[in-house]
């Protein structure tokens, strides 16, 4: 973290601004509105998530979770964020910026989940569309990565809403709801099309 306010010191990345939404990294008083979303959404989530612990949305892997996320931004591996509703100031999702590669890489993985409630509005779309700006202009990122199981038709309108292009399929890429899936593969770069673009449909 340091490193990286060293070089952008004027601009910060622990909050990330939209018209509708806004980006925050997690904190300790989110458990509760985001175990409530998350049990709400279980079945709207599980077929594109990795298997539920049956502690998941406890308390106290809550709190390892964030010590696991404070650990991987200060190493500049990862940065996790949850999505707010402006107008209402609630919880309705998440993404994260995984696996950070430096060096002559400069790239990083894209995940994220929607709340059921809120699913199908364009709001990831437009999440996506906050947080790309602020991976290559703060973070210095030079290629963002993302993966969908070849039915996540949803998932797929997002990443080529915002500018990413498909390169391919990866055989049993992750292991998804017990079972290792097929993925196929997305990138975008931050000189690639529409780059200027900070967020559609904010």
């Amino acid at each position: 973290m340091a490193f990286l306010r060293s070089i952008r010191p004027d601009e910060d990345f622990e909050v990330v601004h939209g018209h509708r939404l806004t980006l925050r990294q997690p904190v300790a008083s989110d458990y509760m509105e985001w175990a409530e979303l998350r049990a709400l959404s279980r079945a709207h989530l599980t077929p594109w998530e990795p298997t539920w612990s049956p502690d998941d949305l406890s308390r106290a892997m809550f709190r390892r979770r964030l010590r696991a996320y404070a650990k991987d931004i200060h190493n500049d591996v990862s940065y996790p964020y949850f999505i707010f509703e402006n107008e209402k100031g609630v919880l309705i999702g998440g993404l994260t910026l995984s696996n950070v590669r430096r060096g002559s890489a400069q790239t990083a993985s894209l995940g994220y989940w929607m709340g059921a409630p809120y699913a199908g509005r364009g709001h990831m779309r437009d999440a996506v569309g906050i947080l790309l700006p602020m991976a290559f202009n703060v973070l210095r990122l030079h290629r963002i990565e993302a993966a969908t199981m070849l039915k996540n038709f949803a998932s797929m309108r997002v990443l080529e809403s915002a500018g990413f292009e498909r390169e391919g399929m990866a055989r049993g890429y992750l292991k998804i709801n017990g079972r290792w899936e097929d993925h196929l593969l997305y990138a975008r770069l931050a000189d690639g099309p529409g780059s200027g673009t900070v967020e559609q449909g904010g």
